[in-house]
């Protein structure tokens, strides 16, 4: 008979927090194992009166939040459990949570034992009990990494090698939270499909971070168009109407000047164009895959 060492708690894979600059947003990222779990935390915790935004990407589930503390009108089925507080400082995010039964127990010890928990204060949970937890974690800055023309008409797929120098680059101390493929205007230079990646990151060392993507780029391209850049921050909402311009017609390098305080250019090829276009889209996949106009 199998033996179940914890039959009534799924612990979440990782939970990481990013903050804007002034502390003033958060975003929470958690990273469930359990689908079913997760939709349902992603179903209440939307109430929360700090949870500005709740979105499912992958196997994770992303929480804009507002710092502050509240308290919850908790009610069994209707709303059984949220967010009731955080808080910013210059090297943590607190984030707290409470639940009623069962939700309860997603409150508390499922969240205190993930990856990227530095410490938490949890309350005992079970059973119809109210529980919640304190979760202290690393204050992390968004990096975001575009990437375009890696590969030639004859060999290379700049999506996959993305991924992989992603996943090589991945330490503690910047961890790979998401992929973007972005459908970019097909014009006639285009290897085949037109399409430039973003590859998004939570980091503490953004300068070490951006420079060893770098290093694999230039080792691995195949082409002497690659265009690499980076961008830092919270919302690369300045980008979206550059990036809707390279999607629907072809522009040149000269249309790149308005943004170029955005940016930190790291591979200098005409790449950069389509590069720069995939960072606002990250994580909005269909608009990001939309084709604007004829092959």
């Amino acid at each position: 008979m199998a033996n179940l060492r914890d039959p009534y708690q799924a612990p979440y894979q990782e939970i990481i927090a990013v903050a804007s600059g002034d502390g003033r947003q958060i975003e929470l990222i958690e990273c469930f194992d359990c689908i079913g779990g997760g939709m349902w935390v992603a179903k209440h915790y939307a109430q929360s009166p700090l949870v500005t935004n709740v979105r499912k990407v992958g196997t994770t589930i992303r929480y804009h939040i507002t710092p502050g503390s509240v308290e919850l009108p908790l009610a069994g089925s209707t709303f059984p459990a949220g967010i009731c507080g955080a808080k910013v400082s210059d090297t943590e995010i607190a984030v707290s949570y409470l639940g009623m039964g069962g939700g309860g127990v997603g409150a508390s010890v499922c969240r205190a034992k993930a990856k990227g928990v530095l410490r938490a204060e949890t309350t005992p949970c079970g059973g119809g009990k109210l529980a919640g937890s304190t979760l202290h974690l690393r204050r992390m800055e968004r990096v975001i990494i575009g990437i375009d023309d890696t590969d030639t008409p004859e060999v290379g797929a700049t999506w996959a090698l993305t991924h992989n120098i992603a996943r090589e680059v991945e330490d503690d101390n910047s961890r790979y939270l998401s992929h973007t493929i972005t459908q970019l205007f097909p014009v006639a230079q285009r290897t085949k499909n037109c399409v430039a990646v973003a590859i998004e990151f939570a980091t503490t060392e953004p300068d070490v971070l951006i420079s060893r993507v770098q290093k694999l780029v230039e080792q691995y391209t195949l082409s002497d168009k690659t265009g690499m850049v980076a961008f830092r921050g919270f919302d690369p909402s300045p980008l979206e109407e550059y990036g809707w311009m390279v999607k629907r017609g072809e522009i040149t390098l000269e249309s790149m000047k308005s943004i170029q305080q955005y940016l930190d250019i790291r591979i200098g090829g005409s790449g950069i164009i389509g590069a720069a276009a995939a960072i606002p889209f990250y994580t909005r996949f269909d608009e990001a895959l939309e084709l604007c106009g004829n092959p």
